[in-house]
């Protein structure tokens, strides 16, 4: 599986991926004037990762410290693929990390949380 790395902006997160250790982190803030055309790449990338990784297991790092209301709907859409191939077999855990001064970000991952049975889902809390 090849690597994916997409570079932040001012209104998009990072999104990378390292094949050597399983891990997808997506990082920043999140607000693109057309979200269905910035994470199309990605979401493209994904189903070909997850139609190949099997049993294994893959850990996704979310840090993002704001998020509109499209991006949060593609973060639905992210929590739905990945829950379809944990129910697959394939353990994905999911480290939603937030800023402890950022409740916003907290309880929208606690809303996630309640969305998903198949994923291993951690709430993370972080400070300067």
């Amino acid at each position: 599986m090849k690597d994916i790395m997409i570079a932040a902006t001012k209104n998009t997160p990072e999104i990378s991926f390292e094949s050597t250790n399983r891990v997808l982190t997506i990082k920043g803030e999140a607000y693109p004037e057309n979200a269905a055309e910035f994470y199309a790449p990605f979401f493209a990338w994904l189903d070909e990762y997850l139609a190949d990784a099997g049993s294994g297991s893959t850990q996704v790092n979310i840090e993002l410290v704001y998020f509109n209301s499209s991006s949060s709907r593609v973060l639905l859409d992210l929590f739905d693929k990945l829950e379809e191939s944990a129910r697959q077999g394939h353990r994905v855990v999911v480290n939603w990390k937030y800023h402890a001064d950022n409740d916003m970000i907290l309880e929208y991952g606690e809303e996630f949380a309640e969305e998903v049975e198949a994923i291993d889902f951690q709430l993370q809390e972080f400070s300067d």
